[in-house]
């Protein structure tokens, strides 16, 4: 029945939706334009250190820069991006001056040729300044963690040009097992609306059709079984090398100039020794290879998976989601050839399972696959999601993030990811 008590509750509803569109707008906007901004200076980075091969010399001295700057910041003990999921399941703080130090020590991390990714960046760059606008706005404690919520969602959008994706990430990632839907409305609207700046601005979305799919059948789906297995154990084993990496540096080189020094050298003899700059950076080119025409080198994965865990060990900032689709694409694609399973088809496989199997992320990961792939691999997306996500355990790269119910039962447990 129609009351009062009913029209007044329409009235608050409208009026909070209307609230957060507003909000959403002004995140979405400026996160999008910084985000934009961040891209194309990554572009830049990357299109220098490709046509000057002398820059991977100098990766060394970036990486004392990137030191002093985190050391004068009063930044040496941040978190990263584990720092920005504590301030979502708890009432931890993010530092504005957070947003500028990530953008430039990620973009130097990438001028030289440190293995990175840049969707850390993008993560803490768009919750630093979700913090600064639910405080300059003065919401309440419960709305600034919608506040960085909805600043993760635009950076991510921004950079990566998954809106879908991008909006959903944030909810799912802070609690395996719960979603934050209060967020949903904002960060829908921030994704899309970043994402649309970011196009405008000459930021084209990442994208690696896949049309030519196998049927399913028996074979086809239990190869994709096997494959969906290994993609989950070496998720585990990807979180274990850089937190490992992470640890020994740490353990073994107690300052931090002198770690970043080592790691920049280490990085500068591999490349000398593979005789290749296929892993320093993103390494996007090599992920497209994979889907787009199934070539692969049979160590890339394994070499990535330790430029990586050097430069991000000894101090170099950046993400780690870029090296894990890096390692899940090579790796899907070379095992599609053991398997005589489509490469193009296993690459993409790979690259979402190990992205799931890392983040502990299933719906975002099948939103992943549809938005870089296209929809012709709908069901072989989803399957490999579904048995990667529960062979990756309670592992990941965020050890801020929850398990709040079990994988494999329905059972409230609240623990930690683990190494």
């Amino acid at each position: 029945m129609y009351t009062k008590e009913t029209a007044k509750k329409a009235g608050m509803h409208i009026v909070i939706l209307f609230r957060w569109v507003v909000f959403s707008v002004v995140i979405g906007g400026i996160v999008g334009l910084v985000g934009t901004l961040f891209g194309h200076a990554m572009e830049v980075a990357t299109e220098f250190r490709s046509e000057h091969d002398f820059v991977l010399l100098l990766l060394p001295v970036f990486g004392l820069i990137i030191t002093a700057i985190y050391q004068k910041g009063g930044l040496q003990k941040n978190k990263g991006t584990n720092l920005i999921l504590e301030a979502i399941s708890s009432d931890e703080e993010v530092p504005a001056r957070v947003a500028p130090v990530i953008f430039i020590s990620t973009v130097l991390t990438h001028l030289g040729g440190g293995s990175a990714g840049r969707e850390g960046a993008a993560l803490q760059l768009g919750g630093s300044m979700g913090t600064f606008l639910g405080k300059f706005f003065k919401v309440d404690d419960n709305d600034k963690k919608v506040a960085v919520m909805c600043g993760m969602s635009a950076a991510f959008a921004a950079l990566f040009g998954t809106p879908v994706t991008a909006a959903i990430f944030p909810l799912e990632v802070v609690s395996v097992g719960i979603m934050h839907y209060s967020a949903l409305v904002p960060c829908v609207l921030c994704a899309m609306i970043a994402s649309e700046i970011a196009v405008s601005f000459g930021v084209h979305p990442e994208s690696f059709p896949v049309t030519k799919v196998p049927a399913l059948g028996f074979l086809s789906v239990g190869k994709l079984i096997v494959l969906a297995v290994l993609c989950g154990v070496l998720s585990i084993l990807f979180c274990y090398v850089l937190h490992t990496g992470e640890k020994l540096f740490k353990e073994k080189i107690a300052n931090a100039y002198l770690r970043a020094v080592v790691g920049g050298v280490l990085i500068i003899l591999l490349t000398w020794i593979v005789g290749t700059r296929d892993y320093n950076g993103a390494g996007m080119s090599v992920i497209e290879k994979c889907v787009m025409e199934g070539e692969v080198f049979w160590g890339a994965f394994l070499l990535k998976l330790l430029f990586t865990a050097i430069t991000l060990g000894s101090g170099f900032r950046g993400g780690e989601i870029v090296p894990a689709f890096f390692v899940g694409a090579t790796f899907g694609c070379l095992a599609g050839h053991f398997l005589h399973f489509s490469p193009m088809l296993a690459a993409a496989c790979g690259m979402v399972g190990v992205f799931c199997g890392v983040t502990n992320c299933p719906i975002s990961s099948v939103f992943m696959g549809l938005e870089l792939f296209g929809t012709a691999g709908m069901q072989y997306y989803l399957l490999m999601v579904a048995v990667s996500y529960a062979m990756s355990g309670y592992s990941g790269l965020y050890g801020s993030q929850k398990i709040v119910y079990s994988k494999f039962k329905a059972e409230y447990i609240n623990k930690r990811t683990g190494h």
